[in-house]
C-alpha cells in the first residue's frame, strides 16, 4: 500500500516530478522543433509546421528568397567551350587580316611596344573572353570598348585563333638578376594566395588564366590595381579581385617586374 501511495498522482513528489519532466520536454521541443530551425533558416521558414518538419529532416517547400545578384555586369562567356580545341587555318587567316587594325597598340607580331598587352601566343580562350567582355560592357576601356563593339562573334573567334597561333614570349629569369619573388613561387598560404605560376604558367595553367611572361610591367601593375579597387570586375568568381586585395603593394610590384622581364635583343658580347 505504501508503494501505491508513493506513485499516486496525488503524491506531491510524483506530481512535481511529472510536472518538471513535462515542462522540460515542452521547452526542449519548442527550442528544437520551432525556435532553432527558424533561426537557422531565417526568412525561408513559412510557419511552425515548416519549422517542425525541418527539425525532423523533412523540409517543406516554403517561399524561396530572391537570388542575390551583383550590382555590376558579369561575363557571359562559358570559358570551357568558348573556342574550338582544334586549329582552324581559315580562322587564323581571317584573324591575321583583322589583326592589322590591332597592330598600332599590340604590335605587328602581337608583341606590344606601347605598354599594351602582348597577344602573341596568348591562349585563345583568354583573348576571346576579353574581347567578348569588352563587347558586352563587362570590362571597360576607352580604346578597346568602342573597337570590340563592332566585332562579330566570328571576328572574335578569328582574332583569338590568330594570336594564339603566334609564338609567345618565353620567360626570362636569370637567378642572379631576376630571382623569383616569393609571391610568384610560393604565394602566401596564410592569406589564401596561391603561387602565381599555379594558374598563369611555369607550374600549371588554369583554364581562362592568361600567359603573363613578357607582359608590360606597367600593364600588369595597372590591372592588379584595378582588381584591388574593383574598377575591373570581369574575373571569374572574383578570383583575381580576392587575390589582388590580399597582396601588398610591394608584392604587386615584385610580381609585375618579374613577369615583365625580357631577354636582351642580342646575346651579351655581340
Amino acid at each position: 500500500m505504501d508503494g501505491d501511495k508513493q506513485i499516486s498522482v496525488w503524491n506531491r513528489w510524483t506530481a512535481t516530478s511529472v510536472g518538471v519532466t513535462a515542462a522540460i520536454f515542452l521547452v526542449a521541443a519548442g527550442l528544437g522543433f520551432v525556435l532553432l530551425p527558424r533561426l537557422e533558416a531565417g526568412e525561408q521558414v513559412a510557419g511552425i509546421w515548416d519549422s517542425i518538419c525541418r527539425a525532423a529532416g523533412l523540409p517543406q517547400k516554403g517561399e524561396q528568397p530572391e537570388a542575390v545578384r551583383p550590382d555590376y555586369k558579369t561575363s557571359l562567356v562559358k570559358i570551357a567551350t568558348a573556342v574550338p580545341r582544334t586549329r582552324n587555318e581559315e580562322a587564323i587567316g581571317r584573324g591575321a587580316t583583322l589583326a592589322q587594325q590591332c597592330a598600332i597598340c599590340h604590335g605587328p607580331t602581337g608583341v606590344s611596344r606601347a605598354d599594351s598587352p602582348n597577344l602573341a601566343g596568348q591562349y585563345a580562350s583568354v583573348i576571346y573572353k576579353q574581347l567578348r567582355d569588352f563587347k558586352d560592357g563587362v570590362r571597360v576601356n576607352a580604346v578597346m570598348s568602342p573597337f570590340a563593339v563592332k566585332l562579330s562573334e566570328q571576328d572574335m573567334q578569328d582574332l583569338a585563333a590568330y594570336y594564339s597561333y603566334l609564338p609567345r614570349l618565353p620567360g626570362f629569369h636569370p637567378p642572379e638578376s631576376n630571382p623569383t619573388p616569393r609571391i610568384v613561387a610560393s604565394g602566401a598560404p596564410t592569406r589564401g594566395i596561391a603561387p602565381c605560376g599555379s594558374c598563369h604558367g611555369s607550374i600549371e595553367n588554369k583554364l581562362g588564366s592568361p600567359w603573363l611572361e613578357g607582359q608590360s610591367e606597367l600593364y600588369l601593375k595597372t590591372q592588379l590595381t584595378a582588381f584591388v579597387s574593383g574598377s575591373r570586375q570581369n574575373d571569374i568568381n572574383e578570383q583575381m579581385r580576392n587575390v589582388a586585395r590580399a597582396m601588398t603593394p610591394e608584392e604587386i610590384d615584385q610580381a609585375a617586374k618579374y613577369y615583365a622581364n625580357k631577354p636582351p635583343p642580342y646575346p651579351a658580347g655581340e
